[in-house]
C-alpha cells in the first residue's frame, strides 16, 4: 500500500514537472512576459542542479521554466526557447536576469568620442555632475590612448563603427534611469552588459582589429575603399534645367576621376523620379532607374545610359511628387555592399508625397525611408530647389527633407536649399558635392590620414561660400563616418569584451550627441500581435473622426473580446490605451514616452481634426514598417542555439514603436 502511494505521488510529482516544464516562469507581476536570462563568460549547462557540463556561449538568452536550490545555491531550469524544449540546468550565480528585450547600437563615432564603460555608476555620475566634465574626461582618455589602464574604466568602444545591420551584436540594457547633467541636457544612465570574443582585442580599449591598428594596416585596408554616390532626381515638368546641370557636374567629376585613375573607387548612378501614374498615365513611371553604379563601366557608358532622361510631358496631379519612391528605388535595388562610402543625392523643387497619401508609392514618411537608408549604410543628401512655383510648398518641403537627410548618429542634416531655384547657384553645388566625394576617396586611397585634407584640392578656399563650405564640412564629416563604417567591417570589430557596466546613452562632453540607439527586439508572435492590435487603433480612431466619444467605445469593446481585465476597462475619460489592456506588456517598461500609450479618451476629444489626423498618419506609416520588418528575412536574429525559429527577433528601433 505504502509503495502504490509513494509510486502515485513520484507520477505525480513527475507529471507536475512535465506540465511546469510546458511553459517558461513568468516575470514577478506579469501575465504573458516569461522569465529570461543571459549566461555569462564560463557558464556551464549541466544535466542536473548541482552538476557540472558544458560551457554555454557568453550572452546565450535562455528562458527559465524551473528554479531550485541544490548544494546552498539557486539552480535554473532552461530551455533556448518558450516552447517547452528544456536542455538542462544553469546556476543561477553565472546568469543575469534580462527582464526588458532590449539591445543598444552604437552609432557612428565619426563626430563623438568614443564611449566610456564605467565599473561603478558613480563615477559616471560625478563627470555628469561635475560643472566641467572635460577636466574629469581628459585624463582617462590620455591613460587610453597610451595603451594604459583608466581608473574606473573597463573598456572603450571600439575606434572603428560596429554595424549592426551587418554584424550582429548584444549590447543588452539590464536597468536604466533618466537624469538632468549639469549642462542641462537629458541623459540615461544604463547598466549594460556586452561580451565578444576576445582573439585581437586591444585591452583595455575593446577595439577588435587582428593585428592591431596600425596606420599602415588601415592604409592597406582603405586601398579598396570606394564609394558610390547615386542621383535620385526629380523628372517632372519645369526640371530640364536641373537634369541638365546634374550631367554636367556629373560628366566634369568623371574627367577628375579619369586623370587621377579612380574609375574603380568612384561609380555614378540615376534614378528618375515623378509620380502616381495611375492617377495621371502620361507621367510613365514611378521611379526609374536609368544607370545603376554597379554596371556602369566608364563615363561615355554613364552619359550613354542617362542621355534619353527629359522631363515629363504633362504635370502631375499634385505639387508634390514621389520623392520617396525615387529614393527606395536607389535604396532598394542598387547593391551597396560593393562600397565602402554610399550616398544618395536627392535633387527636387517641390516636396514629397507622404505615406498615408493614397498617391504614396511606398507608404512610408520621412523618418521611416531615412532608417531604411541606414540599413545599408546610406547617406543621404537633398538639394532643394526652393523655387518660385513651390513658394508655399517650402516650409513643408523643407520639414520633410531635413528630416530625410538627418544622418544617423551625427545630428548633422545633409539638406540644402538653392534659393529662388539658381541654375548657376545648384551647379555650384553640384560640383563641389561630387567633388568633395571622390577627393575624399582619393584621400583615404592615397592613404591619408585626415578624410578631409584633399576636400578642397580643386577649389580655392575663398571661392567657396558660407553654405558650400558648410556642405564640405558636412561631406568631410559624413565621409569620415563611411571611412570607419568600412573599417569596422574590413577589420572585424567587434563590440568591447566587457561583462557588465554603466554607460551615458550620450556623449559626456558633446551632451547632445547620441552615443547609442536603442532597439526593441520583438519576436514574429509579438510583431504579428502589434500589428493587428494596431490596426484594431487605426480603425478606431478613424471613426472617431467622426464621432470623438465613438472611438473608445470601440476600443474599450474590441480589448473586451481580446480578455482584458474588466476592471481595466472602465468607463473612465481618462482611462489611457495603456490601461485597455490591448498592448503586449513589453511596452509597458520601455524607456520613452509613447504618444499612443499615454492617449486618454480627455486628449483626444481636445485634439482638433488636424492633430488627431496626424496621430493617424503616424500610426499609419509605423504599421507599414512592420509589413516591412517582417518580410526582411536576412535581418531576423536566433538568440539561442537551436531555439525555435518562432522566437527569433527584429531589432526594431524604439522610435518606431507605437
Amino acid at each position: 500500500m505504502n509503495l502504490r502511494i509513494a509510486g502515485a505521488a513520484l507520477l505525480l510529482c513527475v507529471s507536475a514537472g512535465l506540465q511546469a516544464a510546458d511553459k517558461p516562469l513568468l516575470q514577478q507581476g506579469k501575465k504573458t512576459l516569461f522569465q529570461r536570462v543571459l549566461t555569462t563568460p564560463n557558464c556551464q549547462l549541466g544535466a542536473d542542479p548541482g552538476g557540472s557540463g558544458e560551457i554555454q556561449p557568453a550572452f546565450s538568452r535562455f528562458y527559465v521554466y524551473e528554479r531550485a536550490q541544490a548544494g546552498n545555491a539557486e539552480w535554473l531550469r532552461v530551455g533556448p526557447d518558450s516552447y517547452g524544449k528544456t536542455i538542462g540546468w544553469l546556476p543561477a550565480a553565472c546568469t543575469v536576469d534580462w527582464k526588458m528585450q532590449l539591445t543598444l547600437a552604437f552609432t557612428n563615432p565619426a563626430n563623438r568620442d568614443r564611449l566610456l564603460f564605467f565599473k561603478e555608476r558613480k563615477a559616471l555620475e560625478d563627470i555628469i555632475d561635475a560643472p566641467d566634465p572635460v577636466s574629469h574626461i581628459a585624463p582617462l582618455r590620455a591613460r587610453l590612448k597610451q595603451g594604459q589602464t583608466a581608473p574606473g574604466v573597463l573598456a572603450q568602444e571600439p575606434e572603428f563603427f560596429v554595424d549592426l545591420q551587418k554584424q550582429f551584436y548584444l549590447l543588452p540594457v539590464l536597468s536604466g534611469e533618466e537624469v538632468m547633467s549639469e549642462e542641462g541636457f537629458r541623459m540615461r544612465l544604463l547598466n549594460v552588459a556586452s561580451v565578444s570574443k576576445a582573439e585581437g582585442l586591444d585591452a583595455p580599449g575593446g577595439s577588435a582589429a587582428p593585428g592591431g591598428n596600425t596606420p599602415s594596416n588601415i592604409s592597406s585596408q582603405l586601398k579598396e575603399f570606394s564609394a558610390a554616390v547615386v542621383f535620385v532626381i526629380d523628372s517632372t515638368i519645369s526640371m530640364d534645367p536641373y537634369i541638365e546641370r546634374t550631367r554636367e557636374a556629373i560628366n566634369k567629376v568623371y574627367e577628375q576621376v579619369a586623370r587621377e585613375k579612380l574609375g574603380n573607387q568612384v561609380k555614378f548612378g540615376l534614378v528618375a523620379f515623378r509620380s502616381n501614374t495611375q492617377a495621371v498615365p502620361g507621367l510613365e513611371y514611378v521611379s526609374k532607374m536609368y544607370a545603376d553604379p554597379n554596371t556602369v563601366q566608364d563615363r561615355a557608358d554613364f552619359m550613354a545610359k542617362v542621355a534619353d532622361l527629359r522631363q515629363a510631358r504633362v504635370s502631375s496631379s499634385s505639387f508634390d511628387e514621389d520623392a520617396y519612391s525615387g529614393v527606395m528605388h536607389a535604396i532598394d535595388q542598387v547593391d551597396w555592399s560593393q562600397f565602402g562610402a554610399r550616398y544618395v543625392v536627392l535633387i527636387s523643387d517641390a516636396g514629397a508625397i507622404d505615406g498615408d497619401n493614397q498617391l504614396s508609392g511606398t507608404g512610408l514618411n520621412a523618418e521611416q525611408v531615412r532608417i531604411e537608408a541606414s540599413n545599408p549604410g546610406v547617406a543621404i543628401y537633398t538639394l532643394h530647389l526652393k523655387t518660385a512655383a513651390g513658394l508655399k510648398n517650402h516650409g513643408r518641403a523643407e520639414a520633410q527633407y531635413q528630416a530625410l537627410s538627418t544622418y544617423p548618429g551625427t545630428n548633422t542634416s545633409l539638406y540644402y536649399p538653392v534659393n529662388a531655384g539658381d541654375v548657376d547657384a545648384f551647379g555650384r553645388k553640384v560640383d563641389a558635392l561630387a567633388s568633395a566625394i571622390t577627393s575624399q576617396v582619393k584621400a583615404a586611397y592615397m592613404g591619408e590620414e585626415a578624410i578631409g585634407s584633399a576636400l578642397n584640392a580643386r577649389a580655392e578656399p575663398a571661392a567657396a561660400s558660407s553654405e558650400e563650405q558648410k556642405m564640405l564640412d558636412d561631406a568631410a564629416l559624413i565621409g569620415h563616418a563611411m571611412q570607419l563604417a568600412y573599417l569596422g567591417q574590413k577589420t572585424g570589430t567587434q563590440a568591447p569584451p566587457v561583462f557588465q557596466a554603466w554607460i551615458s546613452d550620450r556623449d559626456l562632453i558633446k551632451q547632445n550627441l547620441p552615443t547609442t540607439d536603442v532597439r526593441v527586439l520583438l519576436t514574429k508572435s509579438q510583431l504579428s500581435d502589434l500589428s493587428d492590435v494596431l490596426k484594431q487603433i487605426l480603425d478606431a480612431a478613424n471613426q472617431g473622426l467622426i464621432s470623438p466619444s465613438e472611438m473608445f467605445e470601440r476600443l474599450r469593446s474590441v480589448a473586451a473580446t481580446m480578455g482584458a481585465d474588466p476592471n481595466q476597462l472602465k468607463q473612465s475619460d481618462s482611462t489611457r490605451l495603456a490601461e485597455l489592456g490591448m498592448l503586449g506588456e513589453y511596452l509597458e517598461d520601455l524607456p520613452y514616452q509613447s504618444e499612443v500609450l499615454n492617449l486618454d479618451e480627455d486628449t483626444w476629444k481636445s485634439w482638433d481634426g488636424l492633430a488627431q489626423e496626424r496621430f493617424i498618419r503616424t500610426l499609419s506609416t509605423k504599421l507599414r514598417h512592420y509589413q516591412r520588418y517582417n518580410a526582411d528575412v536576412d535581418r531576423w536574429v536566433a538568440l539561442a542555439r537551436d531555439s525555435d525559429a518562432r522566437d527569433n527577433v527584429y531589432p526594431v528601433p524604439l522610435e518606431m514603436m507605437p
